[in-house]
């Protein structure tokens, strides 16, 4: 079958099960469609294509038992595999992580076989994924174009056809922004959804989450099933579903109130008009089908002063990783030797006062209530946002090594607010934008903590009623140019 690539990842599950196909077919027409794309993309950093098709001979169990999937280099620890996180310094010593992450152990035993790593910025501090270490990934749908960060090389794989999913995490945006630069799904789940076990407890203060990038709702449901649940000593963890996320596809939706923000409310993210207009149409569509759809939102979103309460507990967090990095290695490391917006990030993480880290944390915290209040006591059941202000912009423009913090600024109005308040959140690839050279617009919902289900339920009523399952990118539709 030459058009495996085009499945979602229940699809192959299907044909596998029902041997219309083998493991091995769809384990070598994954690596077949990485050797070609690729070179151009640089999405796939490291391959394990011989172990991929040794584990594809045998017989496997679970509900995604021989089906291809790729892991982002930040975080997803798969033991005696390469553990970058980005970083020239830990590529160099061609590191090997000494564990497996419980969410990554997870995913192997539902029968996924991981047939590499995906390609991620030093630390994930960028939205953008242009490290040093492996190079920039492209965007499938215009080479020029960035593919988001920090899970840009699984968003340029999966939107491709290299893997019908690829691991990704959030501390801001990660999961997003690649979603919807490249057209896919990106479901980034409650706080304490997933393991950050056995090498973590949380990341920046609580921010952090693993999830996936998928071409499917139903794909989006079932894999975080799977990652899904808490392990021995996490600090927290999310309540559990009331029902498989799985079965929340195509059930039927209750008449939902919907508040709507088509623009940013922070100065320094200036809402493009075409974003908006996305956004209105979603609205708009929502609108004629009973929802009640209305301009609000919580107010704590303009609050200018969410954004040095983030950055400060990020510049702690990666002063930490450096000392981690430290440790990792057995030796001292030069902060020449990191990237120049890590650089930055260290110093001024070594001279944030302990107790302005947690002033930070806390009003972080007051401000993520905030937030929550809006779903929870003023009786909104979805917020109905971009995830970016604007279209995504060209390589070079967020990693310019003078430049690029501050330009980060200019797309962060929607995103890392809900990591702080931990609510959940999806990316929907339900626009594009005008002229002969569209680019993906994502669509973000945002939802109560907890209710990844709502999420789900809405989200595969829009798939229907405006699918994307059959939008591509040229480049995967007529393969690299000559």
């Amino acid at each position: 079958m030459d058009e495996l690539w085009r499945y979602d990842a229940t699809g192959l599950a299907e044909l596998i099960r029902s041997k219309q196909v083998s493991s091995l077919e769809v384990t070598d027409a994954a690596i077949s469609r990485i050797e070609m794309f690729n070179p151009i993309l640089n999405a796939v950093i490291v391959d394990r294509f011989e172990q991929a098709r040794e584990e594809a001979r045998r017989n496997r169990s679970g509900s995604f038992a021989g089906v291809p999937l790729l892991l982002k280099d930040l975080g997803a620890a798969q033991e005696g595999e390469p553990f970058w996180l980005g970083s020239a310094v830990l590529r160099n010593a061609d590191y090997r992580a000494p564990v497996t992450s419980y969410y990554v152990q997870a995913l192997c035993d539902a029968g996924f076989i991981v047939i590499g790593r995906t390609n991620a910025p030093e630390f994930g501090t960028n939205i953008t994924t242009e490290p040093v270490s492996t190079g920039a990934t492209r965007n499938p749908w215009n080479l020029e174009y960035s593919s988001g960060g920090s899970s840009g090389g699984s968003a340029a794989a999966v939107a491709s056809g290299m893997a019908p999913v690829g691991q990704a995490s959030d501390g801001g945006g990660s999961i997003r922004f690649p979603a919807s630069y490249c057209g896919l799904v990106g479901l980034k789940p409650s706080r304490g959804r997933v393991s950050k076990g056995p090498l973590a407890g949380d990341g920046w203060a609580g921010s952090t989450i693993d999830g996936a990038l998928t071409r499917s709702i139903r794909d989006a449901a079932a894999v975080l099933d799977v990652m899904a649940g808490y392990r021995s000593g996490d600090p927290y963890t999310a309540p559990a579903f009331a029902q498989p996320l799985i079965e929340e596809v195509n059930q039927p939706v209750r008449r939902l109130r919907i508040g709507v923000l088509d623009h940013s409310l922070l100065r320094a993210a200036q809402t493009d008009p075409r974003v908006t207009e996305a956004v209105r149409a979603v609205a708009d569509l929502l609108g004629q089908h009973g929802h009640m759809v209305e301009e609000a939102w919580p107010e704590a979103l303009g609050e200018e002063e969410f954004q040095p309460r983030f950055v400060d507990v990020v510049k702690g967090s990666i002063a930490q990783q450096f000392r981690s990095l430290e440790r990792m290695l057995g030796r001292s490391v030069d902060l020449d030797e990191i990237e120049s917006d890590n650089r930055v990030f260290v110093e001024l993480g070594r001279q944030l006062p302990a107790y302005r880290y947690v002033e930070s944390v806390d009003w972080l915290q007051s401000y993520g209530r905030r937030v929550a209040k809006f779903f929870e006591i003023d009786g909104y059941d979805l917020l109905l946002t971009p995830v970016a202000p604007r279209l995504p912009p060209k390589l070079g423009y967020l990693s310019d090594p003078k430049l690029g913090l501050d330009r980060q600024l200019e797309f962060l109005g929607f995103t890392g607010q809900f990591n702080v308040s931990g609510q959940p959140t999806i990316s929907l690839p339900l626009a594009m934008s005008p002229g002969e050279d569209p680019l993906p617009i994502g669509i973000q919902l945002v939802a109560a903590y907890g209710h990844e289900d709502l999420l789900i339920r809405i989200g595969s009523w829009l798939e229907q009623a405006m699918p994307w399952a059959g939008r591509w990118p040229t480049i995967a539709l007529e393969g690299p140019p000559a």
